[in-house]
């Protein structure tokens, strides 16, 4: 299964169906917030994950609401700003296949993120076909940029490798 997951032209195209619809669910809700009515504001949503802390069957970890209290929630502005550039960003990675695997990996940061927030959603699904992604290698970028760039970075490196094997000699 390994094999065909990283090798198989069919498991490519599989893949690639996969990679575009987790980029455009990334690259609709980054494109709501960035461009949807109002200005995209996170501190209702961690104020909310906060809360669900405490109580008798709490959703998100203290350990966690800590985290959101003490670091994120004074630097909302930047979160508000991170967040849905990341969102779009990770969405043009996976629908282009673009750098696919750091894509997928940025994208199941941001799940988790979700997750631990107490917000189940999509997000289990989503992390489940990004680890595919990543675990398939340059197999899941084969129909995207990747074929394109891959190349051109492996030129790239070899020639830094020479340089570099150069001077030290």
């Amino acid at each position: 299964m390994s094999t065909w997951l990283r090798s198989s032209k069919i498991a490519a195209a599989l893949l690639t169906v996969l990679r575009v619809y987790v980029g455009w669910k990334f690259l609709s809700a980054g494109w709501g917030k960035m461009f949807g009515e109002g200005p995209f504001d996170a501190t209702g949503f961690l104020k909310g994950a906060i809360s669900k802390s405490s109580g008798e069957r709490p959703s998100v970890q203290q350990w966690y609401a800590s985290f959101l209290e003490s670091f994120v929630l004074p630097n909302v502005e930047l979160i508000n700003f991170l967040i849905p550039v990341g969102e779009v960003l990770v969405g043009i990675g996976l629908v282009f296949g673009l750098f696919t695997r750091f894509s997928s990996l940025m994208g199941a940061f941001l799940n988790f993120s979700f997750l631990f927030a107490g917000t189940i959603s999509i997000n289990p699904n989503l992390i489940i076909i990004e680890f595919l992604i990543l675990y398939s290698g340059m197999n899941a970028g084969r129909f995207g940029m990747d074929y394109y760039l891959k190349p051109l970075l492996d030129h790239t490196t070899n020639l830094l490798r020479k340089t570099q094997n150069a001077s030290q000699n």
